[in-house]
């Protein structure tokens, strides 16, 4: 009986020295534990995934080298498999090496490099194009590395060779529904090749990436017969007969709003922790958005950690008041109420003579958001705390936030999550206890920054709003494709202008957690200063 042990855990970029300790406990214990024959570990696990450039400096690839070596001399008695950046002369590449007794058994070099949305490989490494086999029970197992099992025909190219069964490393980042596609294309290799597959993959947050674990084994037919968890670290035990994966107790798949509430905790938890921050704190408005994060907060770090501030201003409803303190104590977080008009009103009267004679606009409007940001900012400072900002995609698209005043902060964990998604999440969170009031979900929303505003004052509904957004920012539709989905051109028009303008923005905006096909930043990478226009 063959034990093959899945390691999902969660790894730090760069760190070199911590990964080597943990990939060396976690081996010792499938051994001892578990009686594992072969424990394999997720793509790159050496360094974490991505380290960008990092790949790019002598030194780092020396110690990730000796890492290697160090862990083939301290671990026995179990097979290794661990990613790693081989250096051969003056190339690098993406390697999987099988570590026994002390020696480099044999190494296996990635073929596929994605360079595509998140990916940047090509950048960094030289592709492979051999085949690995090593041989352990009478079991011939073949290597791969993430992006080879999307292509057609190298699993069937490593079964021609001999391969009784596949290893796969991965550090395979979530997306709405990426769990799923991921399994099916798998399960589609596995069933047309014949041959049982096992996928490793990485689970954590890495600053704007979150990899959701959901590690797997897909036998010859196709079919999954064992999924870990989702967004947890774990190592499990699949036993082999022959080349046969037996059945054993998998974790559900969960729904699209569940995942996507987990990686949004998962990233917060651990942007703050792996940064080493002592805790976190927000903004409180009283409105959808700062709730929602307040919540994720909470539950990625403790209630002991998390800090809220309303700052109201002349504008400020009473039940926004309200709501936001009904949030503060149903989570039982400390809360503090800091009144952002004697701010206000010096700023008013400093710029007084050189703003006589103009008419009131967005100028104002923004004064106060930033008068809220020099607050938010000061206590970051002085506590030590990640200041969480609140604005969600669809304002991010529009440059509907202001820079330096809610844009002010260091992470932005509804950043890719757009304002109709950011109400189902909401709800969602509610069916675990009830933290978020429901006048919250129920009112119009509203930055508050002047007399009786409300978003859609100069803003499509979001039903409309968000649907071109997809349309136009996710998938590159033309505001001619778009309008042919059955949008109003004068919506469209409105909706593709702000985005095109509003690119400044976002380059000046903290990173956020992906959650989307296509986020912005690393996915998607536009000019600021461009003669493109979108519209119609």
């Amino acid at each position: 009986m063959l034990k093959i042990a899945l390691a999902q855990i969660n790894l730090l970029v760069g760190g070199i020295k911590a990964n080597q300790i943990k990939i060396i406990q976690t081996a010792i214990d499938a051994r001892d534990q578990q009686h594992a024959d072969v424990v394999v570990f997720p793509e790159l696990s050496i360094t974490g995934y991505p380290p960008e450039d990092l790949l790019l400096r002598p030194d780092f690839i020396k110690q990730a080298a000796q890492a290697v070596l160090d862990i083939a001399k301290t671990v026995s008695g179990i097979d290794i498999v661990l990613g790693y950046p081989e250096k051969d002369g003056d190339d690098l590449y993406n390697s999987a090496v099988v570590l026994r007794d002390g020696n480099i058994l044999t190494h296996y070099r990635k073929n596929a490099l994605p360079n595509f949305g998140v990916f940047d490989e090509q950048r960094y490494f030289k592709s492979g194009n051999q085949i690995c086999l090593f041989t352990v029970k009478g079991q011939s197992i073949a290597l791969t590395i993430c992006e080879d099992i999307w292509q057609q025909g190298l699993i069937a190219k490593n079964k021609q060779a001999g391969a009784d069964l596949i290893l796969t490393l991965n550090a395979s980042p979530f997306h709405a529904g990426k769990i799923h596609q991921r399994e099916e294309i798998v399960c589609q290799q596995a069933k047309e090749a014949q041959i049982a597959l096992v996928y490793v993959n990485s689970i954590g947050g890495q600053d704007e990436l979150v990899f959701d674990g959901a590690s797997f084994v897909a036998d010859a037919k196709g079919d999954v017969i064992f999924r870990a968890e989702e967004f947890a670290e774990q190592v499990s035990v699949v036993e082999f007969k022959g080349n046969n994966p037996i059945k054993s107790t998998s974790a559900p798949l969960y729904n699209e709003i569940s995942s996507e509430y987990k990686a949004l905790v998962l990233g917060v938890r651990d942007y703050t922790y792996k940064n080493g921050f002592k805790g976190a704190l927000l903004g409180l408005s009283g409105g959808i958005d700062s709730a929602l994060v307040l919540a994720i907060a909470v539950d990625a770090l403790g209630v002991d950690q998390v800090e809220a501030v309303l700052m109201p201003s002349k504008y400020t409803q009473d039940m926004s008041n309200e709501d936001a303190i009904l949030e503060a104590k149903a989570l039982g977080i400390k809360y503090h109420t800091i009144a952002i008009e004697p701010a206000v009103s010096a700023f008013t009267e400093m710029l007084r003579e050189v703003f006589e004679g103009t008419k009131k606009d967005s100028t104002e409007e923004n004064i106060q958001a930033r008068c809220r940001g020099i607050v938010l900012m000061a206590m970051s400072n002085k506590q030590g705390k990640l200041l969480l900002t609140t604005g969600n995609k669809s304002e991010m698209s529009v440059g509907y936030a202001t820079l330096y005043g809610d844009m002010a902060g260091g992470f932005a964990p509804i950043k890719d999550v757009p304002k109709l998604l950011v109400y189902q999440l909401s709800e969602y969170r509610n069916t675990l206890s009830q933290v978020i009031p429901q006048r919250v979900i129920t009112r119009p929303p509203s930055a508050e920054l002047a007399p009786d505003q409300i978003d859609e004052d100069s803003l499509p509904a979001y039903s409309v709003l968000d649907p071109i957004l997809a349309m136009y920012v996710e998938q590159d539709k033309s505001a001619k494709e778009i309008h042919a989905a059955g949008y109003q051109l004068d919506d469209i028009n409105l909706a593709i202008s702000l985005v095109d303008r509003n690119e400044y923005k976002r380059r000046q905006a903290p990173p956020g957690v992906k959650i989307t096909p296509r986020a912005f930043g690393r996915d998607r990478r536009y000019p600021i200063a461009s003669g493109y226009k979108g519209v119609s």
